[in-house]
């Protein structure tokens, strides 16, 4: 694979030492120090006031057509939210939510998650769902590489994955860009809305990880 070039590491906008996992016991202290920004996006923990754009995105047959879940209804897309407002990484499960905008218009581009998989192993899985109208303009790849970041550099992880629906060929596109390989595809192996589907297993390591360099 060939490189594209160097993009600007994320900076954080509250400046936090790299630590373990073990060390990150309060919840405050934790979204005290997750809000930062990358080259052209603002992420931060989400807010009761994201609501509107959030239900928007939610709501939408195209954004949940790989997902796990169906498209979310008002009252759906508020239990999500307030799920995300528990700001948590401590057990296995907990989920990091942050929502992404604009630097320069503001505007809500999507959302961008670190999951907890593994203390003992130190594992983690990030995920991301953008809305339509900002697609294509590479923010998927930027954000995803933004937290893959904050898992290896602040929770100190070891090894960090990716899972897709196989038809998913943006999104493995995107995972492919950030530094992951493909390690697994498993065939049907997912009852899916009803539907058998595949599903594509994407990993780096920290010692593999270069936060500044896409891949083409």
């Amino acid at each position: 694979m060939t490189h594209e070039g160097a993009t600007p590491p994320a900076r954080w906008v509250t400046s936090t030492s790299v630590r373990a996992m073990t060390d990150v016991t309060s919840p405050d202290d934790l979204a005290h120090g997750l809000a930062f920004e990358t080259e052209r996006l603002l992420l931060r923990p989400y807010e009761v006031t994201d609501l509107p754009a959030m239900a928007d995105m939610h709501g939408r047959a195209d954004v949940a057509r790989y997902l796990m879940w169906d498209v979310r209804d008002d009252d759906a897309s508020r239990a999500a939210l307030e799920r995300h407002l528990r700001t948590r990484f401590e057990e296995e499960g907990d989920t990091l939510c942050l929502a992404a905008f604009e630097r320069d218009t503001g505007d809500y581009v999507g959302e961008f998650l670190l999951i907890l998989t593994s203390r003992e192993h130190r594992g983690g899985e990030v995920g991301y769902i953008l809305h339509p109208d900002r697609h294509g303009r590479g923010y998927a790849t930027e954000g995803a590489r933004a937290m893959v970041g904050l898992g290896f550099e602040r929770f100190g992880l070891h090894r960090i994955i990716g899972r897709l629906d196989g038809r998913n060929v943006a999104s493995a596109r995107v995972l492919e860009k950030v530094g992951m390989r493909r390690e697994a595809y498993f065939v049907r192996n997912e009852l899916v809305k009803g539907e058998w589907t595949d599903e594509a297993v994407y990993a780096v390591l920290a010692d593999e990880w270069s936060p500044g360099v896409a891949t083409s």
